[in-house]
C-alpha cells in the first residue's frame, strides 16, 4: 500500500507541471474546451494506470504527449477532425481581448491575424497540425517530438519543413484574398 502510494506521488510529481501544457495541445487539436477536458483527464487517467510500463530514465514530457495523442487520434473526435471545421465560438468568454493601451484598430489587426492563424491552422491535416503545435507553440525539442510521436527525427523535420511550408501557403492565399 505505501508502495501505490509512492508511485501515485512520483506521478503526480512528474505529470502535474504538464497539465497546463497538454490542455494546451488540447484544445488546439479538438478547438473544443470539453472535449480538451476529457482528453486530458482521459491522458492523466490512462498514464496513471500504465505509470508502471513508464521506464525512469526516458522522456517522461514526450511519454505524456504520446499518450495524449494516441488517446486524440483514436477518439471520436480525433478521427473526425481532418473531415470538420470548427466555426468559432464568438461567446466564448476567452476570445475577449484584454483591455490594452492599444487603439481598436490594431487589436482588431491582431485578432485578424490570429483568427487568419487558427483558420490556417485548422485546414492543415492533423499530422501537420500537431507538428507546428509541439515545435512552436510547446516549444518541444525535434527529439521529444519524435518520442511523442514515435517517428525517426528525420520525419519530424522533414513534416515540419512540409508543415510550415504548407502554413505559408494558406496564410499568403488568405492575405492575397483579402487583398482582392
Amino acid at each position: 500500500m505505501a508502495l501505490d502510494r509512492e508511485r501515485a506521488y512520483e506521478f503526480e510529481q512528474l505529470a502535474m507541471p504538464l497539465f497546463a501544457p497538454l490542455f494546451n495541445l488540447a484544445q488546439w487539436l479538438t478547438q473544443d474546451r470539453s472535449e480538451a477536458e476529457d482528453l486530458v483527464q482521459e491522458t492523466f487517467a490512462k498514464a496513471l494506470k500504465g505509470f508502471d510500463s513508464f521506464q525512469q530514465g526516458t522522456n517522461f514530457r514526450a511519454w505524456m504527449y504520446r499518450i495524449l495523442r494516441n488517446t486524440f487520434l483514436t477518439s471520436r473526435t480525433g478521427l473526425k477532425a481532418a473531415r470538420t471545421v470548427a466555426l468559432d465560438d464568438e461567446d466564448d468568454p476567452q476570445s475577449v481581448s484584454p483591455a490594452t493601451t492599444e487603439t481598436p484598430e490594431s487589436i482588431l489587426m491582431a485578432r485578424a491575424d490570429h483568427d487568419a492563424i487558427q483558420a490556417a491552422l485548422q485546414r492543415l491535416p492533423v499530422a501537420y497540425r500537431e507538428i507546428i503545435l509541439l515545435c512552436d507553440v510547446e516549444e518541444m525539442s525535434y527529439r521529444e517530438i519524435a518520442e511523442a510521436l514515435g517517428i525517426p527525427m528525420g520525419t519530424v523535420m522533414s513534416r515540419l519543413a512540409r508543415a510550415r511550408k504548407a502554413m505559408r501557403q494558406l496564410m499568403s492565399e488568405k492575405m492575397q484574398g483579402a487583398h482582392r
